[in-house]
């Protein structure tokens, strides 16, 4: 039997190919956009149902902040504070609790001390009004009395000024006079004058200076909620304060 005639090629234009090449690619990234999409919304869903809360978390919440409001009443009705060191003036005081199980009273004393976060820590002078907020917050900040050497640190390492609601590093002499040149205080060695000895400006000082960031400890605070002179952490530690700051600055 005689071999079947081969049959010529069919002739595609290149035009054509070309078409067919682009219509195979936008295929391809339309189902892989597709599959994306989808992967997406099992992303975003498994992402709601992880941050989803349970009603016993609820429960467990509101039962943490009603027992946190108790424990704030009852440090109310104790006897006022009484710092027992000659040292007294200048109070060292150092946020060291979070706020899951806050109450807003809580949070707002704490706000009130300018101590929005934790590890944030501020130079106050002893009054009756900051002994109160102390002893009513007591479960979350710890202080003490500061010695010359680490006001000095504290300031000259993490120290910065809040001019118009922005951070501003103490690095120039002219911003501090700008801000506190008429009540004598021109430089960075003035302020730590004025701190460290509780001078009669001490609260303008203290309003041009910014919260202190300080690093966490790098043994942790695993007594927090217990008083320092119960083994703890929260509470005045007098001069003990210096080797906590020595750690943290």
């Amino acid at each position: 039997m005689a071999e079947e005639e081969a049959k010529p090629l069919t002739y595609i234009p290149e035009v054509i190919l070309k078409k067919r090449k682009s219509k195979d690619n936008k295929e391809e990234l339309a189902n892989l956009r597709r599959n994306q999409l989808q992967l997406g919304k099992f992303g975003s869903k498994k992402k709601k149902l992880d941050h989803f809360k349970r009603p016993e978390q609820f429960v467990q919440e509101f039962r943490a902040k009603e027992l946190d409001l108790i424990r704030l009443k009852q440090r109310a009705k104790r006897p006022k504070s009484k710092l027992r060191t000659p040292q007294s003036k200048l109070l060292f005081i150092v946020r060291i609790q979070g706020k899951n199980d806050m109450h807003p009273k809580t949070r707002k004393i704490l706000y009130n001390l300018r101590l929005r976060r934790i590890f944030d820590a501020v130079f106050a002078k002893v009054n009756e009004g900051v002994l109160e907020k102390l002893q009513m917050v007591e479960p979350y900040v710890t202080y003490g009395y500061p010695n010359l050497k680490n006001v000095k640190e504290l300031i000259y390492k993490k120290g910065y000024a809040m001019i118009d609601k922005q951070r501003v590093p103490l690095t120039d002499n002219n911003v501090i006079e700008q801000a506190l040149g008429n009540h004598g205080i021109i430089c960075i060695e003035d302020i730590v004058h004025e701190i460290a000895n509780v001078g009669p400006h001490f609260r303008e000082v203290i309003r041009f200076l910014g919260p202190f960031s300080l690093n966490k400890p790098e043994e942790g605070l695993e007594g927090k909620r217990q008083a320092y002179k119960e083994g703890g952490d929260s509470g005045n530690r007098e001069d003990q304060i210096n080797d906590l700051i020595s750690k943290m600055n």
